[in-house]
């Protein structure tokens, strides 16, 4: 249980960094270059997922032993992939249906696609073999 609170918290940690490129990047775009909100967050979105990648797979999943890099990468990408679109689901209800501020769509999309990627990424990439788990 200590092991999976640490994993946590370190995953809350690359997530905030991400979500700070994220934001910082879809604010800028929107405010400073006048580019639409769903654009701006595809794009935003985007970018802070490769720094997510490299940060998360140094210091938050161990992928499962013998699984090759490109495989993890593929996994890592289409579970983002469907975070992404959660991500502009998200962001579509809220500014275009409700007429939320992008700026809180964008909080509430950040929550929902972090509670999904933790999720997905620890079910596919680590190993889960219980007798493992138990010997931790």
């Amino acid at each position: 249980m200590k092991k999976l609170f640490l994993q946590v918290v370190k995953f809350g940690v690359v997530g905030v960094i991400a979500f700070v490129i994220d934001y910082s990047l879809m604010v800028l775009f929107v405010e400073v270059f006048h580019w639409n909100e769903i654009v701006s967050t595809g794009l935003s979105f985007t970018l802070s997922l490769i720094v997510n990648y490299l940060l998360s797979m140094k210091y938050v999943f161990k992928t499962r032993e013998g699984m090759s890099k490109s495989k993890e990468i593929i996994i890592f990408v289409i579970t983002s992939v469907i975070g992404f679109l959660i991500n502009i689901l998200v962001m579509w209800i809220g500014t275009d249906i409700l007429n939320i501020s992008y700026l809180i769509d964008k909080l509430v999309a950040t929550v929902v696609v972090m509670i999904w990627n933790f999720i997905s990424k620890k079910l596919l990439l680590e190993n889960n073999n219980k007798e493992e788990h138990q010997e931790e």
